[in-house]
């Protein structure tokens, strides 16, 4: 008997450290770089569902695409709402015509962050993750803002077409 409650307690003791290690991060844009790339690295997310690796895109973010969704954004799809729930993030590679890196645009869903822009936190990197913009970004919100029907995002899921 003591075995077994003692193996229960390790087993405890184990997830709740697991599980911290996978708390979501801030409204920071080097924490959630750092959760992004190392956490829960993005490029082991499923893509955009309809989309492969670098699609035709639409500036601003470049003329190909390869967009990253976790786990919580891919739920949210399934559901077939136009809501994102908080935890949602959509990570979206930037490339330039010749197939060059340029940039990782970032949408992170946290919960009362920003009711006014669909509680999206916004973030900009360069390719070697230094980051060129976050927060409330004004551009962003503008041009994501002729989607708000569709929770800020401008991509289709369902059809696959952005």
């Amino acid at each position: 008997m003591r075995n077994s409650i003692l193996t229960l307690m390790i087993l405890v003791l184990v997830a709740s450290i697991a599980y911290a290690g996978m708390a979501m991060p801030g409204t920071d844009g080097g924490e959630l770089y750092k959760y992004i790339t190392e956490t829960s690295r993005y490029t082991n997310w499923e893509l955009w569902p309809g989309k492969g690796k670098l699609y035709k895109g639409t500036e601003p973010h470049g003329v190909f695409l390869t967009t990253y969704v976790n786990a919580e954004a891919i739920k949210s799809l399934g559901m077939g709402k136009h809501v994102f729930m908080p935890g949602s993030i959509i990570a979206k590679e930037n490339y330039s015509p010749k197939k060059q890196y340029m940039a990782l645009t970032v949408m992170y869903k946290v919960k009362g962050y920003n009711p006014d822009a669909g509680d999206w936190f916004w973030v900009k990197y360069s390719p070697d993750g230094t980051v060129l913009k976050e927060g409330k970004v004004k551009g962003c919100i503008k041009c994501h803002s002729q989607a708000k029907d569709n929770d800020y995002n401008r991509t289709d899921a369902k059809a696959g077409k952005m």
